[in-house]
């Protein structure tokens, strides 16, 4: 068993969430840029793609990888992202495209992952590509090797900042000359929106939803202000 005991969170309860309901849109969209649209135009044939959210123990204490793209990428430059891309034909599944793309983006050897399954997936408007997300598990932390084509840098992210109310803020923005209202979470210097922000607000809210809550501090609870 590891233990996350400086804030009462294991890979158990993370387990026992992930065997849970999905939250789904209704926590997708508390991280969402508005205005935002979560489906394809009438007529519009998405592309495929997934994405892994992968987590591991540094010193007892559940982490997980997010990497910043290279500025010269087509689309989501500069952006941090969950490590992840296309569907493509040799792919058995989508999950397989996820563990495929993140051991091509940042070196994790699939055969040593546990996939404790899948998230809701999401509509990407400026890639046009339905985003599939899958959670998996690592009891070591990996030897990441980041392809430097594609990742500028490798964020290491402790799984209780995401779920501590003070990491998210929200900014108006102008954006490709129009205005947009931004929710983000604060990781470092990084401002993480956009897709990757809504694929963890759903998963945080699976925890915190069905996490025993008397096993999480009181401001990460559900209801806290």
């Amino acid at each position: 068993m590891t233990n996350s005991t400086t804030t009462g969170l294991t890979i158990e309860h993370v387990r026992a969430a992930m065997r849970g309901p999905l939250p789904g849109l209704e926590a997708q969209v508390t991280m969402a840029p508005c205005p935002r649209p979560f489906d394809p135009l009438p007529g519009v044939e998405p592309r495929q793609a997934s994405v892994l959210l992968v987590l591991y123990p540094i010193h007892g204490v559940l982490h997980l990888a997010l990497t910043v793209r290279t500025p010269d990428l087509n689309h989501h430059s500069g952006q941090v992202s969950l490590p992840g891309g296309g569907w493509e034909e040799g792919d058995a599944s989508l999950q397989k495209t996820a563990l495929r793309e993140a051991q091509e983006e940042t070196g994790l050897v699939p055969d040593r992952l546990e996939v404790l399954g899948p998230l809701t997936p999401l509509y990407i408007p400026p890639s046009n590509n339905i985003i599939h997300p899958f959670v998996a598990y690592t009891p070591q932390r990996p030897a990441f090797r980041p392809n430097p084509k594609e990742v500028a840098e490798l964020l290491e992210v402790p799984l209780h900042l995401l779920l501590d109310p003070a990491t998210r803020s929200e900014e108006d923005w102008i954006w490709r000359g129009a205005p947009l209202h931004v929710p983000f979470y604060v990781v470092g210097k990084h401002k993480v929106w956009g897709a990757t922000a809504i694929v963890l607000a759903e998963f945080t809210a699976l925890l915190t939803q069905l996490v025993v809550p008397s096993s999480l501090p009181p401001a990460w609870r559900p209801g806290a202000p």
